[in-house]
């Protein structure tokens, strides 16, 4: 179904016109928040992008080194570390909270870690290898701080994602659809005006013309009544038929051309 034939079903006056202008209105507004909403995601979804290829670039260090400080720590205090830390800790110190960032309308989610009381480390490496553990500690720290960051940033991207493909879609519906079929609309309604127009301005000539005929025939016959009337009052005053009446008024109607004053 091509674009010029896309209308709504719609009776052709005036009030429906300026209803249909009124949606044309909105739906031009509609379209433009939208097209500045979708720009305004786009640039924060390529910003996003952008930091979650420096993270996960930065990941691949941050993750090797710690790695590295566990084996250091493991080689230095020996293969026993692992039951020894797990003792020590009953509650975990860094957690994760999550909250809502509005971005144009859209709430994207963000993760953020905090720590929450004090590690027991008193006795942790205290024969040997104390600071290869403590280094091995702030590794992981660092690296869950990243990964808290790349989830964040990863969840919001998705996020974001969903938000532009649903407001392009709404944004392409009123920029190829709404608004086509709208002023589809809007031609076809001033287009039947124009023809009302046209059939009440043929009708009103119509109905003149019949006036102005019949006024005529009205005078028409006023005056064959009055010329009748004359033509009796002739007749009885000088005792002539009324055919010889009538004869003798259509020739003192007539006017000779031959006199010559």
């Amino acid at each position: 179904m091509s674009g010029q034939t896309q209308r709504l079903n719609v009776v052709p006056t005036v009030t429906m016109l300026g209803v249909v202008k009124a949606r044309l209105v909105g739906a031009t507004r509609g379209h433009a928040l939208l097209k500045k909403k979708s720009d305004a995601l786009t640039v924060q979804f390529r910003q996003i992008l952008k930091k979650i290829v420096a993270t996960k670039e930065s990941m691949g260090d941050i993750m090797k080194s710690s790695s590295f400080a566990l084996t250091e720590a493991k080689y230095v205090a020996g293969e026993n570390i692992k039951h020894i830390v797990l003792e020590n800790v009953h509650i975990a110190t860094l957690k994760v909270r999550s909250r809502q960032e509005n971005i144009a309308g859209v709430k994207l989610p963000k993760f953020d870690y905090f720590t929450e009381g004090e590690t027991k480390n008193d006795l942790t490496g205290l024969a040997r290898g104390g600071q290869q553990i403590q280094l091995c500690r702030a590794a992981y720290v660092k690296a869950i701080e990243v990964l808290v960051e790349l989830a964040s940033l990863q969840t919001s991207f998705l996020t974001l994602d969903v938000a532009i493909k649903t407001t392009n879609r709404r944004v392409n519906a009123l920029e190829n659809v709404v608004k086509p079929r709208l002023e589809n609309t809007i031609s076809y309604i001033k287009t039947e005006l124009d023809e009302l127009e046209r059939e009440d301005f043929f009708r009103l000539k119509k109905v003149q013309g019949y006036k102005k005929r019949e006024l005529e025939k009205q005078l028409m016959n006023a005056k064959m009544f009055a010329e009748e009337q004359v033509a009796e009052k002739m007749s009885l005053q000088k005792g002539v038929s009324l055919h010889t009446a009538h004869n003798m008024l259509n020739d003192s109607s007539k006017v000779d051309e031959d006199i010559i004053f």
